[in-house]
């Protein structure tokens, strides 16, 4: 499958949620997605959670916010994120197969995605609150 890059359609991928539901990036089609890879070992994924949750918050159903977790099994993710509060979709890259497909290599690897598809910008490192504004621009509104 072909990886992503900046003006390129992002590779569809299904994963398994939390919830056992199964993800769709594709399903998304229509609507801005900012795709966040992150593990709860990382230090900077964890910082840049509250505003990747605030941002889900302020442009909900506007704006999809997807934190995809690599490497790490359902009851990990969810002893990490219910105490915190984290509400968006977390689907499970156990295998690490679509971190591969993403050629994710460091954590955190943010990808922002037009309303077609088309990855518009990719950030490796943490977002704050002014990069993510900043970078959000690129696919929203």
């Amino acid at each position: 499958p072909a990886a992503p890059a900046v003006g390129h359609p992002a590779p569809d991928f299904t994963l398994s949620g939390l919830d056992g539901q199964t993800f769709t990036l594709s399903d998304l089609r229509g609507r801005p997605i900012v795709l966040n890879f992150w593990a709860t070992w990382c230090p900077p994924c964890r910082a840049e959670m509250p505003e990747l949750q605030t941002a889900s918050e302020r442009l909900d159903g506007e704006v999809a916010i997807i934190g995809v977790n690599q490497g790490e099994n359902a009851q990990q993710v969810a002893d990490f994120i219910r105490p915190l509060g984290f509400t968006f979709p977390m689907p499970l890259d156990n295998r690490m197969d679509v971190s591969r497909q993403y050629l994710v290599r460091n954590l955190p690897t943010t990808f922002f995605i037009d309303r077609d598809g088309i990855v518009r910008y990719a950030q490796i490192g943490q977002l704050t609150e002014a990069t993510l504004a900043q970078r959000l621009k690129t696919i929203y509104p």
